[in-house]
């Protein structure tokens, strides 16, 4: 009689708690105050009162990384993917004006390679010190049959805090407020399902890939620090559905908005998959988010100051817009 272990099924357990026994270091690094126990037990605990907040609303989001991740496989390039993973989950986060306080992420493979997982990891950790969140928990699958030995798939969930009195909702953005373009540091996270037809798979293993593989930028610092200071109304994301989604879900129903695109240089990256898409730039802007970030609404007066401070943390900005009567977003 042939024994057919959990083993020879293509699940090594023992691999797996040695994944768990390297990273365990790498999470404990991130710690914040608060964590009272994180990676290795069934759950996570987390003491929200020690942050003393009056009033405290938590806020929670997930997401993932797409199929960017094909591309880090054609690269062979895995410690970068990690830290998409936070950026998309805490950049959400932030828009509320929330702080994230920690993460947890799903981590799931055919077959666990200690090497690129670790690499996956320290990405994943990168992220968390970037936003000021702690890696609190998470969970690694290993399924063979389901993924092929060199795929693997991402998913992230953050949780954070925020005054309910503090809250931004976009309820205050009134005509004549100007839009704050944030730069990007690339194509994030979005779109690379169309990057995947447009370019070969030679191509994406050389150093085209890994311009596409820049991770996206954190913003969580730069954004929590501007609202301090100045008047902050409205906050966009701009992830999938570039700026024809996004932008209206943070303005009232009764305004629209006004994009110049000639107010900031759009990166050749962009221009190079127009050109192959064949494409008109309504698509790309619905797809992309064309070396904008993130997007801040705020007074007029107070451009130029939010500008300075944004400087400070290396963050390029333009203003790139305004809000306007109407509805949607008009892009000339």
């Amino acid at each position: 009689m042939t024994t057919i272990t959990y083993r020879k099924s293509g699940v090594d357990v023992d691999k797996g708690n040695e994944f768990i026994r390297r990273i365990k270091p790498l999470a404990k690094s991130t710690n914040i105050p608060g964590v009272v126990s994180g990676i290795g037990g069934f759950s996570a605990l987390f003491e929200v009162g020690a942050l003393h907040y009056k009033n405290p609303l938590i806020v929670a989001t997930t997401d993932g990384v797409g199929t960017k991740l094909d591309i880090a496989r054609l690269a062979g390039c895995h410690d970068t993917i990690g830290i998409d993973l936070v950026a998309m989950c805490v950049n959400d986060l932030v828009t509320c004006g929330a702080k994230p306080l920690f993460f947890l992420d799903y981590f799931a493979t055919g077959k666990l390679k200690l090497k690129e997982s670790q690499s996956i990891i320290r990405g994943i950790v990168k992220g968390c010190l970037e936003s000021g969140s702690t890696l609190i928990g998470g969970e690694t699958a290993e399924m063979p049959g389901f993924y092929q030995n060199d795929q693997y798939d991402l998913a992230g969930f953050a949780v954070g805090l925020v005054d309910k009195l503090k809250v931004i909702s976009g309820k205050a953005v009134k005509k004549g407020d100007r839009v704050l373009g944030l730069a990007s540091s690339g194509f994030h996270s979005n779109g690379y399902s169309l990057v995947q037809k447009l370019y070969s798979k030679s191509e994406l293993k050389g150093s085209i890939g890994k311009k596409f593989l820049t991770p996206t930028q954190i913003y969580v610092k730069p954004i929590l620090n501007l609202i301090q200071k100045v008047n902050v109304k409205a906050i966009a994301h701009i992830t999938g559905g570039g700026f024809y989604d996004n932008i209206p879900r943070v303005i009232p129903k009764s305004l629209g908005v006004f994009i110049d695109r000639q107010s900031w240089n759009i990166p050749p990256l962009f221009w190079q998959v127009m050109e192959r898409a064949k494409v008109n730039l309504h698509e790309m802007f619905r797809t992309f988010n064309m070396g904008i970030g993130m997007i801040c609404v705020l007074p007029a007066d107070e451009i130029l100051k939010a500008q300075r401070m944004l400087k400070a943390f290396s963050i390029d900005s333009w203003e790139i817009g305004e809000i306007m009567t109407g509805k949607g977003v008009t892009i000339s």
